[in-house]
């Protein structure tokens, strides 16, 4: 069936590619669950990710996508629920151990499990606002009305799997011996780092 739509295909594969590659909060938590925990919880984050893009999929399917572009008050309160998770998230790397008590297999005290990783990789996409913006930009100018939405769908599930691979590499180029060391002899000012980007990202979704 996809062969029917393969211009429109292309279109979505190489737009979310290029979406998907830009630093984000996607990024930024994938790094981190790597560099602190290692590949395996690195990894599952990537998959929570990726599994996220259905929520973006699924509202958008059913039509809460034009519901959303219609109304800014709704919108807002999307944005301002993903800008308080971000800052959920950057308060728990500002007030996170020091990671050099850490050895290199990512053995800390707080190792998450595998659940906890993949419901953080889950929010952070599903709760991202600049996902949402995407979506509804992917699916009011690049997919037809006409386009059935077993096709959508099925856009959904390979934009899944390509997220999920792309941070699962992420996950692994950050847990290579020298990267990985790199960031550990940073320490607690690593996180630091990375809670005061997330913040970042919270302030500019909501005053712009």
């Amino acid at each position: 069936m996809l062969a029917q739509y393969g211009s429109e295909f292309a279109l979505i594969a190489v737009a979310h590619l290029l979406a998907v590659i830009s630093p984000g909060p996607d990024f930024l938590m994938t790094v981190r669950q790597s560099v602190r925990f290692g590949f395996r919880t690195g990894s599952i984050t990537a998959v929570g990710i990726g599994t996220g893009i259905l929520v973006h999929v699924f509202y958008t399917v059913l039509g809460i996508a034009i519901l959303l572009r219609d109304n800014p008050q709704l919108f807002q309160l999307v944005r301002y629920a993903g800008a308080a998770y971000l800052l959920w998230l950057g308060w728990k790397c500002l007030h996170s151990g020091a990671m050099a008590t850490m050895d290199v297999s990512g053995n800390g005290g707080d190792m998450p499990s595998s659940l906890q990783a993949f419901r953080t990789g889950f929010l952070t996409n599903a709760l991202n606002p600049k996902a949402t913006l995407f979506f509804l930009a992917l699916f009011t100018s690049i997919v037809s009305r006409s386009t059935p939405w077993p096709v959508q769908l099925a856009y959904g599930l390979w934009m899944l799997v390509v997220t999920a691979l792309w941070f699962v590499l992420v996950a692994w180029v950050m847990v290579r011996p020298p990267v990985r060391a790199m960031f550990l002899r940073a320490g607690v000012w690593f996180d630091r780092i990375l809670g005061v980007l997330l913040w970042l990202l919270a302030a500019r979704l909501i005053w712009h």
